[in-house]
């Protein structure tokens, strides 16, 4: 991008007449680009106004995003109140489930696309309107490194669904009851039913899975107006709290400040830490902080926020770790009620992109007399966060397990591998009746990180073999490289880093061998000699590079991809350097 030059000490150019188009002739860039815009009928007066971006990331293909027309519409509203020009403009839409071959895979491309096009176009600040799980990493990644003057506006959860009496939330409750209808407890009539009940209306997962963890990290970070992460997707508050944020994105862009750059801190990445803990929120926002907190040229510590976990409790009663919803969440406070919980282990000082400091916000927190979805720590719903980091020679950079969601019984525990050498061998044999499997072995799955399946999908909650499930058995250990959804619950090791498709020791692990978990110790555990284990690495051979990965965006990704620990984002898109 280059930008009409102007004289040392000058002022920034602002509005339309910022990032001119190259003509080697600046008053000509200008002169063009009004002439084109104003065949959108915009009069000079407008035309000469701050300008405020707003992202439009709606998608037939995009049903959790579907009130982002209204949401636009009353963005607009505040940002023309306020006096500054709105301009809204399309970028790349990821939902969960209809992303080939993962979602995961498409954050990073997401995240450059939105950073290009707040760089190109000219806007003095932007509303960066997401939610599904990788969209609002993704917009906070591009903020991080565009470092333009931002606001995050979250689509909200969708409302609960119900059946038979039943309260249903996507998505552990679809992950339950499809559970069941594997095991031949649920038949195919009331599964069928239930995939009209579980996603009623418009809005993200309503339990604490990925997009309601970010929701909740979008206003600890400090980059959403408070109680944007929470209120229902369908509800009046969520368009009165995008007007508002049109008019803060107004405000924003003529004191063209305070920059993401100035707001996620590294103390706001330690708060962020905190409340993820406290929400017993989804693993993957661990590798999504990482990323946005490395365009910063922050480094966070595995370490530290296992050391926060131990003394930080689950404090939110909501699914996969409690029994709530996020509407149940929202109205008993939401996230600043939360962190009033939490104060003692934040850091009230960092500011806020609403102007206010952390320690108003909480101050300004609603209280709901007799509440029980927040609790105190006096009285958690588990009394450790809801995860933990393990290190071993399984794991030398690290994997992650959400306790707070897993088996209590199975968090010590020392059994027989049964290994998955990938998805397709998975789904090959995962359910023969012939496998040899027992309820207390250990099931690992590899092949399925960044580089190997590519993308790291959400596989790591992969399904208890069919003839087990069927006898009755309800969780096992399972250990992988992959990542699993927020949503989902069981005794699952994560993040296993380095993964096996680049020689980690995951990919040394054979069938037969014993594993050993010790979440109390956060220990994991190859029981195999090291001089047999250097036999095994001297022959193994890396596994075939997947498909398409030698041109485009997939040869792109194989190239330049990072692990778990690093945040999976792509090692060219480090800190932004002058």
């Amino acid at each position: 991008m280059t930008s009409e030059k102007r004289e040392p000490g000058a002022p920034k150019a602002t509005g339309m007449r910022q990032g001119l188009a190259t003509y080697g002739d600046a008053g000509f860039s200008l002169f063009l680009r009004k002439a084109f815009i104003k065949a959108g009928g915009y009069s000079d007066d407008a035309l000469d106004r701050p300008i405020v971006g707003i992202t439009n990331t709606f998608s037939d293909y995009n049903p959790c995003h579907g009130n982002v027309p209204d949401l636009i519409e009353a963005v607009k509203r505040g940002v023309m109140l306020a006096g500054a020009l709105p301009m809204v403009f399309p970028t790349v839409s990821i939902h969960e489930s209809f992303s080939h071959p993962t979602s995961m895979f498409l954050r990073n491309l997401m995240s450059i696309d939105t950073e290009e096009m707040i760089r190109a176009q000219p806007m003095d600040s932007v509303v960066l309107i997401g939610g599904c799980d990788k969209t609002l990493p993704a917009q906070l990644m591009a903020a991080a490194s565009a470092d333009r003057p931002a606001v995050v506006l979250p689509v909200g959860p969708m409302l609960v669904g119900h059946f038979k009496g039943e309260v249903l939330g996507a998505c552990t409750d679809c992950r339950r009851l499809w559970g069941q209808y594997r095991a031949g407890t649920f038949s195919a009539e009331d599964i069928e039913k239930v995939s009209e009940r579980l996603a009623p209306t418009k809005g993200t997962c309503m339990v604490m899975g990925t997009a309601s963890t970010m929701g909740c990290i979008v206003e600890t970070l400090g980059m959403g107006l408070p109680g944007s992460g929470s209120i229902p997707a369908t509800h009046s508050d969520r368009l009165r709290v995008a007007e508002a944020t049109g008019r803060l994105a107004a405000e924003l862009a003529v004191k063209h400040g305070p920059k993401p750059s100035e707001i996620m801190t590294e103390g706001a990445f330690r708060n962020a830490l905190v409340v993820l803990q406290a929400i017993g929120g989804s693993t993957n926002a661990l590798v999504h902080l990482t990323a946005v907190a490395r365009r910063l040229g922050i480094a966070l510590s595995l370490e530290e926020f296992d050391l926060i976990g131990r003394k930080v409790p689950v404090l939110v009663d909501l699914k996969p770790s409690g029994d709530h919803y996020m509407e149940h969440f929202h109205w008993a406070g939401g996230n600043s009620r939360l962190m009033r919980e939490l104060r003692n282990h934040l850091d009230e000082r960092c500011p806020t992109i609403s102007g206010r400091i952390l320690k108003e916000v909480i101050d300004a927190a609603e209280m709901v007399p007799d509440q029980t979805v927040i609790r105190t720590p006096a009285n958690p719903i588990k009394p450790t966060g809801g995860m933990a980091v393990l290190r071993g020679n399984l794991a030398p950079r690290g994997a992650v397990i959400k306790h707070a969601a897993a088996s209590p019984n199975l968090l010590t525990h020392t059994g027989r591998a049964v290994v998955f050498d990938s998805l397709e061998d998975l789904a090959q044999r995962g359910d023969d009746p012939a496998l040899d499997v027992e309820p207390d072995d250990i099931l690992v799955l590899r092949n399925a990180g960044p580089k190997g399946a590519p993308g790291m999908p959400e596989a790591g909650s992969f399904p208890i073999p069919m003839k087990l499930a069927r006898a009755g058995v309800k969780d096992m250990i399972r250990i992988s490289d992959a990542r699993m959804s927020g949503t989902a619950f069981g005794t699952i090791v994560l993040h296993v880093a380095p993964e096996a498709a680049v020689g980690g020791p995951l990919a040394l692990v054979r069938t037969g061998d014993r594993i050993s978990l010790d979440v109390p110790k956060r220990s994991l555990e190859l029981l195999v000699g090291e001089a047999e284990l250097e036999q095994r690495r001297k022959s193994w051979q890396p596994p075939a590079p997947p498909a398409d990965s030698g041109r485009g965006y997939a040869g792109l990704f194989q190239k330049e991809v990072l692990q778990a620990d690093q945040g999976v984002d792509f090692d060219f898109l480090g800190p932004a350097r002058p």
